[in-house]
């Protein structure tokens, strides 16, 4: 049975975002934002407030397990690090070596570690020997910063060092998040390493699932921003049979309950001034399929005052 995962997205999902998509169902997993790894040494707290799965058994409400991912460069704090977290008994222990955002990749962490393969393979390594064996250590890459020479020099370093498996974002670092994903190069990996390999990049639809998965060879896949413009997505994959999309998302009133728990929540998280900012990144998203989400966004848009948006999100989503 093929695997659905939920991507870490810094800024967009928390554990408030990770509850809600998990809670629609589909989902076999997901991976927490980063936790960037320095020459201090990171009490459990900062674990928790990133992961506040932690807290119950490393599973989100719905009981979908999380992985919590750790960034950085130098294999040592990286291994003394996996094992602070280790104490916590995570459900998996991810590394990231492929975020592209050039404040991360400036300090030596993300994809720009991808131009030193062996590098990855001491990371890795350092990682696995410091955790016990039965937390998973798996790694996150793209294809490579400007192009993909390295490519498969990276795959094999990370399979050395120990990962258990690899989710391949099937762009290089200087693309970003730019059209289109090369699903062909996740089939070169896989046919390069004998570890699992997850499909990452560009998969908004369930047609795009089945495209990605005759092209790639891959079951298994990790959504990232396709989740949150189609928060039923990982459900809708999992019932689909044929290869295409079917139905259309669903109703809108089941998305609105999300919304009002969402806006609800994420006031009482954040300050005041954030929580509308907040609500935008998702709508905006949620505007690809769902017109509704597109007229509450124009509606919004330039709107900071929270009884206004609550006012305009309350006549949006009324049942």
């Amino acid at each position: 049975m093929n695997r659905i995962f939920l991507a870490p997205m810094e800024g967009l999902v928390d554990a408030l975002m990770r509850d809600l998509l998990t809670r629609t169902g589909g989902y076999d997993g997901a991976v927490c934002q980063f936790v960037r790894v320095s020459e201090s040494s990171l009490p459990a707290r900062v674990f928790r407030r990133v992961c506040p799965e932690l807290n119950d058994g490393g599973r989100t409400p719905s009981g979908t397990p999380v992985s919590v991912q750790l960034l950085g460069s130098c294999p040592q704090r990286m291994g003394e690090t996996a094992a602070r977290l280790a104490k916590l008994s995570p459900c998996g222990i991810d590394l990231n070596f492929g975020c592209p955002a050039r404040t991360v990749n400036r300090h030596g962490g993300g994809a720009i570690l991808l131009d030193d393969p062996e590098l990855l393979r001491r990371i890795v390594g350092a990682v696995r020997r410091a955790v016990p064996a039965a937390i998973p250590v798996t790694a996150k890459m793209r294809l490579g910063i400007r192009d993909t020479a390295r490519t498969l020099d990276c795959v094999a370093a990370l399979q050395a060092g120990g990962a258990a498996a690899l989710v391949v974002h099937a762009r290089t670092q200087i693309e970003g998040y730019q059209p289109p994903a090369h699903w062909e190069w996740i089939a070169l990996v896989r046919e390069a390493v004998a570890v699992p390999v997850i499909a990452n990049g560009e998969i908004w639809s369930v047609a795009d699932y089945w495209r990605c998965r005759e092209v790639s060879g891959c079951a298994d896949v990790m959504l990232g921003r396709g989740a949150l413009a189609d928060p039923f997505l990982a459900r809708r994959i999992r019932r689909n049979v044929d290869g295409s999309d079917g139905e259309p998302p669903e109703d809108w009133a089941q998305l609105s309950k999300l919304l009002r728990e969402f806006w609800q929540r994420v006031r009482l998280r954040v300050l005041a001034r954030h929580a509308p900012g907040r609500l935008k990144l998702w709508l905006n998203l949620l505007r690809r399929g769902y017109p509704q989400a597109d007229a509450l966004y124009r509606r919004i848009r330039a709107c900071d005052d929270i009884d206004s948006v609550s006012a305009a999100l309350s006549e949006a989503t009324a049942d």
